[in-house]
């Protein structure tokens, strides 16, 4: 668990350099997350210590929210100063991220049907 924890952490650091050295608008750890899912899409499976590392991270998924809900009531003067930008921005990331996965979603799943079958 700590050597996939590792990988992923390792993922995240070349992600950031190579943001710092192309100067691309996106987060280091979002290309890190990208070079991952390269690698993973190039072996074709997921490795078993990959497997376990994420099915504990996403048992404890909630823990991961604890700062941010800090940070809002930290915050709560801006936030009801800014709900409407707020709220549009929420409600368009969501609608966003529902097509994105639908779409992602339709291109794999004849892959994971061919492997199957």
């Amino acid at each position: 668990m700590i050597a996939s924890i590792a990988a992923l952490l390792v993922l995240q650091l070349i992600g950031t350099i190579i943001i710092r050295f192309t100067g691309l608008p996106f987060p280091g750890p979002v290309v890190g997350m990208l070079l991952l899912f390269a690698y993973l899409l190039w072996r074709g499976a997921t490795p078993t210590a990959f497997e376990a590392t994420t099915r504990a991270l996403l048992r404890n998924l909630a823990l991961l929210f604890v700062p941010a809900g800090v940070g809002v009531v930290t915050y709560l003067k801006a936030v009801a100063d800014q709900w409407v930008a707020l709220s549009i921005t929420l409600i368009a990331s969501a609608v966003i991220a529902i097509v994105v996965t639908g779409f992602v979603l339709h291109l794999l799943m004849p892959r994971a049907a061919r492997s199957r079958g």
